[in-house]
């Protein structure tokens, strides 16, 4: 079963969960803001996904850090940071087994959750 990570209102993941019933595919939705993260899964997001591929540069919570936050290279405090503001990481994060995706690509998906 997949695991989705995301948040409810967010248009993206919307249209990814849209997909994944039209898809008949079986899924858990995990809404970040309803069940906070916890730095520990973070951190085994980013031990399969590089920071560079996870934070979401466009949103506004990332124009919203200060210049030391956006230059933090230590997983640690990468981790932390997302942690505490869950809206910074690509939407959605999926979790399939030990694999971890971020953001929807009806294609992609296509080749791997069908």
């Amino acid at each position: 079963m997949l695991r989705v990570y995301g948040i409810k209102n967010c248009d993206t993941i919307k249209k990814s969960l849209k997909w994944l019933d039209k898809n008949e595919v079986d899924y858990e939705f995990i809404d970040v803001r309803q069940q906070p993260l916890q730095k520990e899964t973070v951190n085994v997001w980013l031990q399969q996904v590089p920071a560079e591929s996870l934070l979401n540069k466009r949103s506004t919570s990332w124009r919203n850090l200060s210049d030391e936050q956006k230059a933090l290279e230590d997983t640690t405090k990468i981790a932390e940071l997302i942690a505490e503001q869950p809206t910074l990481f690509k939407r959605p994060l999926v979790q399939s087994g030990q694999a971890i995706h971020c953001g929807f690509n009806e294609k992609l998906w296509s080749e791997r959750y069908l």
